[in-house]
């Protein structure tokens, strides 16, 4: 599998940035970029485009930075305008249907984040700074470059980093804002990318960067996932700082080789990162532990465990293994600390296969007597189709059916076992 990673730790994000990063992909980008200058034909009121990809040096290294000039008149170009624009050159460029509409939806994207925040139709937004060309370069620029290396193939794998967004105001044709632009936050609301304020005062995410990562749906990893680096690339946007490096890195290669006579089988598709977190206590009463478990119902784990055992001196002790997504694991170190007292929490992350399923209701008569209850269905994809695995209810709907007929809980979910209708359970996932 193809993988890019997004190492943004130290960068904000800009399209120029990300599209300075991603032409260094592609073996022959002065393509993409003479491409990119006939938007010319494409977008009435542009009298000057120059592109030119450059390598300059930054910290000592040399890095990757797009330098654009242009002299246009924006002044009454609408969000439709734009969308022409896009389409006629995706059309008339060869770009390939997912191409199509990743780039669609990147614009989607701005022109909506702007009409949400102005409380306008998106089609009648004026879009004042996105209406620029260069709003076009960045989203084909990086629409053209992932296309030319299968970039949205089912086998290519995006991954980032978390992201910081800067702080302090900026100023735009609304006046003075605060920082993130309310474009931004509103791209961002509608996003799984993780973000953070500062480290410095300034505007480290534009509306455009922001779309352009969103709607690449990059699974967030804290570090470098497990891969074969091929190349690393580093660039740069238009703004220096003094204590910020602004440089982006681009790690590209390949991972999920370690057996890759298993890439074909479907389960290959449902592994996934997870964290299991583990301490030792030997010191606390079975009270703290039970409130304990209690209380993490409310966090984001997966699983929790106690298991028994005995440490050094004979004294009966507690494992407590909690199963959660990598992203919330020192979240929930910090609690099992304050929580329990330990002196330190173990940790390590592995991959899993999490089996589909998917929720469904059905109504059940106990005792002349109708309830509903909710029941879990895990299934698998095969050659066959989708193959029923397990079809549990749920023990809160078990127990509250046991409360109200007087009858046992275990011999209720024997009842409701016996009357599952799975024919029609079946048929339904098969739809």
């Amino acid at each position: 599998m193809r993988i890019i990673y997004f190492d943004l730790i130290n960068s904000g994000i800009s399209g120029d940035m990300l599209l300075a990063s991603l032409l260094d992909l592609v073996p022959a980008s002065h393509e993409i970029i003479e491409k990119l200058l006939e938007l010319k034909e494409y977008l009435p009121g542009i009298s000057q485009l120059n592109i030119e990809l450059k390598k300059i040096l930054n910290s000592g290294i040399q890095i990757n930075k797009l330098k654009i000039d242009i002299k246009e008149n924006k002044n009454h170009r609408s969000a439709q305008k734009l969308k022409d624009s896009l389409n006629k050159f995706l059309t008339e460029k060869i770009f390939s249907k997912p191409a199509k509409i990743y780039a669609n939806e990147v614009l989607t994207s701005l022109i909506q984040a702007e009409a949400e925040v102005h409380g306008q139709l998106a089609k009648s937004i004026h879009l004042h700074e996105l209406s620029s060309v260069d709003t076009l370069i960045d989203i084909l620029g990086v629409t053209a470059a992932l296309d030319t290396v299968n970039g949205f193939d089912k086998n290519f794998k995006v991954y980032c980093s978390k992201i910081p967004l800067g702080g302090g105001k900026i100023k735009t044709a609304h006046g003075l804002l605060s920082i993130p632009a309310p474009a931004t936050l509103k791209i961002l609301e509608k996003s799984n990318l993780v973000t953070f304020g500062g480290p410095i005062e300034s505007e480290l995410v534009t509306p455009t960067g922001a779309a352009l990562l969103k709607n690449l749906n990059p699974t967030f990893l804290e570090f470098l996932p497990e891969m074969v680096i091929r190349k690393t690339i580093f660039s740069t946007g238009q703004k220096k700082f003094e204590n910020f490096a602004n440089i982006l890195r681009l790690f590209s290669g390949e991972g999920n080789i370690v057996n890759s006579d298993d890439s074909g089988h479907p389960l290959a598709n449902l592994v996934e990162k997870v964290s299991i977190l583990e301490t030792d206590v030997d010191d606390i009463s079975g009270e703290i532990i039970g409130n304990f478990i209690n209380e993490l119902k409310n966090e984001n784990i997966l699983n929790v465990q106690v298991i028994p055992g005995l440490t050094k001196k004979n004294r009966p002790s507690h494992t407590i293994r909690i199963l959660c997504k990598p992203r919330y694991k020192f979240e929930l170190i910090e609690r099992i600390i304050h929580e329990l007292g330990t002196l330190g929490v173990r940790y390590h992350n592995i991959n899993r296969v999490c089996i589909l399923r998917t929720f469904e209701k059905q109504t059940i008569e106990i005792n002349e007597k109708k309830y509903e209850i909710n029941l879990k269905i895990s299934y698998v994809e095969s050659v066959n189709g989708k193959e029923v695995v397990n079809i549990k209810p749920e023990y809160e709907d078990i127990k509250r059916i046991s409360i109200d007929s007087g009858i046992p809980v275990r011999k209720v979910q024997l009842i409701i076992q016996s009357n599952l209708k799975y024919n029609d359970l079946r048929n339904s996932n098969d739809d």
